[in-house]
């Protein structure tokens, strides 16, 4: 059976069992595949399960919309963040200079790679769509390295499942799976519209996910983490937005 046959045949399993109300029976069948998320248990867990394994199964090729440079918005909403610490001031009064990016986990040459390092590797720009789960959104330019390149660049194993991405902001971090972080369009982005990216906007670094709501695309990255279980972390839900009742898969 072709991949693609093969998909249509699970996803039809999974819309045939939510039609009947078994959303427990779709969770057994994406159980079966791998398609079971990292927050799949508790009251809510078939549902985001369904949401997820039929999101894998149906897009997982596609592309965030991109726009024209004429549609870029021009008052973008930067929203609150964590007071910053004395040692963020003290990087950014550096122009972040000795801002380093931790690769670590399930990869052949572990490295810390600054600023200007990241910059020496492939350079993708996209203009793509900021989508808040509150409601406001806009549309920016954002300029960066993909995450897939940054992998390649210290030996992704095999073994790995799941890439989790760490913020210099309090227990803030989020993790995506090998489908978001391999995709062309996830990028460690370092420049907004043209120049540096903004610290109120995520400056220096901020994971760019544009296929997931915003608060997926997580600022002042610092780490990136490749594993094969999540289960290990915080509270094993996958993102420490969890607790606040938020998915940990967040698809549009």
């Amino acid at each position: 059976m072709s991949g693609l046959s093969r998909r249509r045949v699970i996803a039809r399993g999974l819309a045939a069992a939510a039609g009947l109300s078994g959303l427990a029976l779709a969770e057994r069948i994406a159980d079966r595949y791998g398609l079971v998320p990292p927050d799949g248990g508790g009251v809510y867990g078939p549902g985001e399960t369904l949401t997820y394994a039929a999101h894998r199964l149906l897009t997982r090729r596609s592309q965030a919309r991109e726009f024209s440079p004429s549609q870029i918005s021009s008052t973008p909403f930067a929203n609150e963040v964590a007071k910053p610490t004395d040692a963020f001031k003290r990087l950014q009064a550096d122009g972040f200079r000795d801002w380093t990016l931790s690769v670590e986990g399930m990869v052949a040459r572990p490295a810390s790679l600054s600023l200007d390092d990241l910059r020496r590797l492939p350079v993708r720009s996209q203009i793509t769509q900021v989508v808040c789960e509150e409601g406001w959104s806009y549309v920016a330019q954002w300029i960066g390295t993909p995450l897939f390149e940054v992998l390649n660049a210290v030996g992704l194993l095999p073994q790995a499942r799941y890439v989790v991405y760490v913020s210099t902001e309090p227990d803030t971090w989020d993790s995506i799976d090998l489908h978001d972080a391999l995709h062309p369009q996830t990028l460690v982005t370092y420049a907004m519209n043209d120049a540096d990216l903004p610290v109120p906007f995520g400056g220096p670094l901020r994971l760019r996910v544009p296929r997931q709501l915003g608060y997926k695309s997580v600022k002042y990255i610092n780490r990136v983490i490749a594993t094969d279980n999540v289960k290990r972390i915080g509270d094993g839900k996958g993102s420490a937005a969890a607790g606040a009742g938020y998915a940990w898969y967040a698809g549009i």
